[in-house]
């Protein structure tokens, strides 16, 4: 179900004009390059944490694709269910870190295929601008802006691409981007929204590994600079924020055997991770066209 969302949502999204929506073979073509990048990253970061789960003795569901008919990209991500507690520091550790890790590294050739592949076009003359600053006041005083089409908005890893496989970017170009580099966007969108240092997101697990009780104190500073993202520079980050606090929650569980210290290696994880999060944050994930 899932795939046939994303592939059925990234076809309408790419090729419907004031015609309706054209059907190719380029276009069936692309709608199969996206899905199956995007469910490849996906899975590969569900698959990170269950197999590191399975090598810690912690038992967990295999990875539910949640599909997202006739809205966005067609799927709200994939999640695994932890049904035991995680024993140690190092296993959460492990367990946090080898979901965000692992779909990093699936997303990186396919960034470099789709870049390769990609060619600098003319900007087209647009209303686009970014949802935000002040965006909720905005929205108050003259409505939701319209997000049909959206532009999507770059990160470090994005940028660090393009330079790689075409050079600088002209002024007055923009990217006509190959599905590939599509769904590097979404895997590295998913990832940093998984590295906000709260309750049982990934980062989450790496900061109680780290500082223990301390953590809810780091998340609620987490949430704070949330909401300054949401009130300054996009709106659309209230959904997250929406997320975390409605369904996600900020508190952590306790593991089982606090007493066992942390590794050194786990720390370089973190670290690994931390970098992740630099390369995949979106200051502002869409810009809108007004």
């Amino acid at each position: 179900m899932t795939v046939f969302c994303t592939y059925l949502l990234y076809q309408a999204g790419v090729w419907t004009d004031s015609g309706g929506i054209r059907i190719s073979k380029d276009a069936v073509v692309r709608s199969l390059q996206f899905t199956v990048a995007a469910v490849s990253i996906l899975g590969a970061h569900e698959f990170g944490h269950y197999i590191l789960a399975r090598r810690h003795r912690v038992s967990a569901s295999l990875p539910y694709f949640i599909p997202l008919p006739l809205l966005g990209f067609g799927t709200l991500g994939a999640v695994i269910r932890v049904r035991d507690r995680i024993p140690t520091r190092n296993a959460l550790v492990d367990i946090g870190a080898s979901g965000p890790l692992a779909g990093f590294l699936v997303c990186l050739p396919f960034l470099a295929w789709g870049y390769a592949h990609s060619r600098f076009t003319p900007l087209a003359p647009t209303g686009a601008t970014v949802l935000g600053p002040m965006a909720l006041w905005n929205v108050v005083q003259h409505g939701i802006p319209n997000l049909d089409p959206a532009i999507y908005g770059d990160n470090l890893l994005l940028r660090l691409f393009e330079r790689a496989f075409l050079g600088p970017r002209p002024p007055g170009m923009d990217v006509e981007a190959h599905p590939f580099v599509f769904a590097g966007w979404f895997g590295s969108l998913v990832t940093m929204l998984n590295l906000f240092p709260v309750g049982q997101l990934d980062a989450g697990h790496l900061t109680y590994a780290l500082f223990g009780k301390v953590a809810r104190a780091i998340g609620a500073v987490a949430l704070l600079l949330l909401g300054a993202l949401a009130l300054l520079v996009s709106f659309t980050w209230v959904a997250w924020l929406l997320v975390v606090l409605l369904v996600v929650g900020v508190k952590h569980p306790p593991v089982t055997f606090p007493e066992e210290p942390l590794g050194a290696a786990r720390g370089w994880l973190c670290v690994a991770t931390l970098v992740v999060a630099a390369l995949c944050f979106l200051p502002a994930p869409f810009v809108a066209l007004l």
